[in-house]
């Protein structure tokens, strides 16, 4: 696995997010982006697939964008919280209804057992100790319950043709993951089984894009605008034989292990199915 180190303290404790929530997250593109219907429909298809219903923590929930789309899809099926150390973010969160916790997810107490599914959408990539996060997600969690991880893919197509052009080899990462170190990484916690490995999304926009600026950084607004575009081409009846296009290309990636993201989804020793 590739980290950072030394790591600035700010990132360290989350200050770094308590400052960057209103510039970035609580930008009107990306709550746009991150509210939009179509926004969640991966994570949410495969979080179905082992989770229907029961209680969830959504580890660095930000503006809550994810347990407002349970919400709003399932209703009553799902008892969400979300934890994040942001603070204007889970303003936004709690205004749209979602009960939070403002606190370092591994300093919180939580009751033995209390989770039948803990998710990790884009989190583990920012943590210092993404291992001590793992093994305090086992404590929280039911037997048989399901940990869902989500994280950028570092040997992706993009990552491979891109380089250190890459938009997402940022100061805020502190861990870059493959398929194989992230199953590994998962592995010596002995809490957990592998029950589903994969790799998903792909944004070819991103490519050209990045390849345009020649290494050139990607500020805040100009990555909330991309994905405001990118939520709109997928709102776009007008683009639904392009987005079928992009789904087939997307399947082919994720079979080689090359799309955008590197999915994992563990369960908790218990009574399996």
């Amino acid at each position: 696995m590739i980290y950072a180190s030394p790591v600035e303290e700010s990132l360290a404790t989350g200050q770094f997010y308590d400052q960057l929530a209103t510039p970035y997250y609580l930008s009107p593109d990306k709550l746009q982006s991150d509210y939009a219907s179509v926004r969640f429909n991966r994570e949410i298809k495969l979080f179905r697939r082992f989770y229907p219903r029961g209680p969830v923590l959504d580890v660095g929930c930000s503006t809550g964008a994810f347990l407002a789309q349970l919400k709003h899809r399932f209703g009553a099926e799902y008892e969400t919280l979300g934890v994040d150390v942001a603070g204007p973010a889970l303003d936004y969160a709690e205004a749209q209804g979602i009960p939070v916790l403002r606190e370092s997810f591994l300093e919180a107490e939580f009751a033995k057992g209390k989770f039948g599914a803990v998710t990790f959408w884009a989190v583990l990539e920012h943590l210092s100790h993404p291992r001590a996060f793992l093994s305090k997600t086992a404590s929280v969690m039911a037997p048989g319950g399901f940990c869902f991880i989500l994280v950028p893919n570092f040997r992706s197509l993009a990552v491979r043709l891109l380089g250190s052009k890459y938009r997402y080899i940022l100061l805020q990462h502190l861990n870059y993951f493959t398929s194989t170190t992230l199953a590994r990484l998962a592995q010596n916690e002995p809490a957990f089984r592998v029950v589903y490995a994969g790799s998903s999304h792909f944004n070819p926009l991103v490519i050209l894009q990045d390849w345009r600026r020649k290494g050139n950084p990607t500020s805040d607004e100009e990555r909330s605008k991309l994905l405001k575009r990118t939520t709109g081409y997928k709102q776009n009846p007008a683009f639904v034989p392009l987005k079928y296009g992009l789904a087939a290309v997307e399947s082919v990636l994720a079979k080689l292990n090359l799309a955008d993201n590197v999915v994992l989804v563990l369960q908790k020793a218990g009574d399996y199915d």
